[in-house]
């Protein structure tokens, strides 16, 4: 008897062109992540560059502030160069500006190039951010034409404050349980950043590069003339949202090692990774309600938490000193959404673009100025009434905004 094999169906030309787009999709959210991750290996080791190399506290939050510096001037820069050359042709050179921030941190631990290392690492943030972003868009839609947004959104949301939660909590494990821990979390980054970067030269683009050569400009900021308040408000809450998140990647480890007596290196890392970790929580959890709500929920928490950080740090208490920061963390992640949410529902799509770069100016100003007063406080004031004056001022600036959003999100 003679059995006849039906021969496999060829993959249709759709078909294969959609599991490219899907593996890319993929690609993507890992090397967008993995970048991320890198940009935050520091937060457990300040404590680390401060005892055995005498980094003074204000040495730190300048090392801080450099990658804020960094990702400000990329933005404006370089941030919109996807749209015109290609999403890889961006993608590649950030991830690849990340590398050699980590090669940079494995030369030395001098402060001069720990602050070029953390410049580089921003400005590689700064191009990355933005056109990750809308490459998962379109490798999503590419993929599943017939499918919505919701899940490119969520890959993206997690990829990005997923990342950063990440980062601090391997180079706390590595710093606490290996040898060099000044090296190691650099060197392991490093090799999955270059992994990264051969991955992403693989993926599809999305992107029809036009023959002609376009003029350079750097990227407009445009405020939306009918709706100033609320745009202004709206960047008040990014910079207070930024502020806090910035507060726990660079001066929260020393006063977990110094006020509380908890010296850790991955329990340092372990801090500011649940902080991430929450507002990633937050924003998943909250991305279907109404924008009031993300805003309203936003700056409750962040209020609570704040005042409880505090209330932990003159307490000399851990346990109050986490709550506070896993709830300021999950206000901080709902309040950034909610402000975004609300730029994007005020400007016009032909300048949607050039309102939200305003917004993200004012988050990442956050990430520095308020740090870097607080590390120039430290050097005048105890540890515990300067960050109560950090607390005082971030309020202040929730309250000064609460009333805009609340009233016309």
């Amino acid at each position: 008897m003679t059995t006849l094999l039906a021969r496999p169906t060829p993959a249709t030309p759709t078909e294969t062109r959609a599991s490219r787009h899907e593996r890319g999709f993929w690609t993507i959210a890992v090397a967008f992540a993995v970048s991320l991750a890198f940009t935050v290996v520091p937060t457990p080791l300040w404590a680390i560059y401060q005892r055995h190399d005498g980094y003074s506290t204000i040495a730190v939050t300048i090392a801080f502030a450099a990658y804020a510096v960094g990702v400000i001037v990329s933005l404006f820069l370089a941030g919109h160069l996807s749209d015109r050359w290609g999403r890889r042709r961006v993608l590649l050179p950030a991830i690849l500006l990340e590398a050699a921030a980590a090669a940079l941190f494995l030369t030395s631990t001098s402060l001069g190039v720990v602050i070029v290392a953390r410049v580089l690492s921003g400005l590689g943030v700064g191009m990355l951010t933005a056109t990750a972003t809308a490459h998962l868009s379109e490798l999503h839609a590419a993929a599943r034409p017939a499918a919505g947004r919701a899940r490119a959104d969520l890959v993206a949301t997690v990829a990005n404050l997923g990342g950063f939660a990440f980062g601090p909590l391997v180079a706390g494990l590595l710093a606490q349980y290996v040898t060099a821990p000044l090296r190691t979390p650099y060197a392991v980054f490093l090799v999955l950043l270059l992994a990264a970067a051969v991955a992403v030269a693989r993926v599809p683009e999305t992107v029809s590069v036009p023959t002609l050569r376009q003029r350079y400009r750097p990227q407009r900021v445009t405020v939306p003339a009918a709706a100033r308040p609320r745009y202004f408000a709206a960047g008040g809450g990014a910079f207070a949202a930024l502020s806090v998140l910035g507060l726990f990647t660079s001066l929260a480890p020393a006063f977990v090692a110094g006020t509380l007596h908890h010296p850790s290196r991955a329990l340092a890392g372990l801090v500011a990774s649940m902080v991430f970790a929450s507002g990633a929580a937050a924003q998943i959890v909250l991305r279907r309600q109404p924008v009031r709500r993300q805003v309203a929920g936003g700056l409750a928490l962040m209020t609570a938490g704040l005042l409880t950080v505090t209330a932990g740090v003159w307490a000399a208490s851990l346990p109050v000193f986490l709550l506070g920061g896993a709830v300021a963390g999950a206000g901080a992640g709902a309040l950034l959404k909610g402000a975004l949410s609300t730029v994007v529902d005020l400007a016009p799509p032909s300048t949607r673009g050039e309102a939200l770069a305003g917004v993200f100016l004012g988050g990442y100003l956050g990430l520095a100025v308020p740090v870097l007063g607080l590390g120039v406080a430290t050097q005048f004031l105890p540890a515990r009434v300067a960050l109560l004056g950090f607390a005082t001022v971030i309020v202040v600036v929730i309250a000064a905004v609460s009333r805009r959003l609340l009233r016309s999100s």
